[in-house]
């Protein structure tokens, strides 16, 4: 039996890619629902925001939902991605990718 490296790379890099991927996910889709709770937004109408807009746009939404103003939303979407992370690294563990050694 014959050790292949190149399909070892490649299972490595697609396992790292959808871990990171879930992981940015579940960060913004958190910080997203943690921030509409913050500017009294229902969770139902916040629900719909993370899968479809990405974390840039994210801020203009919530802002257009709430009547604050961008420069506060965006503000307290940035805390609350911080924070988001934080439980998420306690909860899932540090995204950052294994290395081959």
């Amino acid at each position: 039996m014959v050790f292949d490296l190149g399909k070892a790379m490649r299972s490595k890099e697609e396992f790292e890619s959808r871990r990171l991927l879930d992981f940015e996910f579940r960060r913004r889709a958190r910080a997203t629902r943690m921030a509409a709770r913050s500017l009294g937004i229902d969770d139902a109408d916040a629900a719909g925001i993370a899968p479809v807009y990405d974390e840039d746009a994210i801020p203009a939404r919530l802002a257009d939902i709430s009547g604050h103003a961008l420069a506060d939303v965006a503000t307290l979407f940035s805390d609350r991605l911080r924070q988001a992370h934080e439980q998420l690294i306690v909860e899932c563990g540090d995204p950052t990718p294994h290395r081959l050694g």
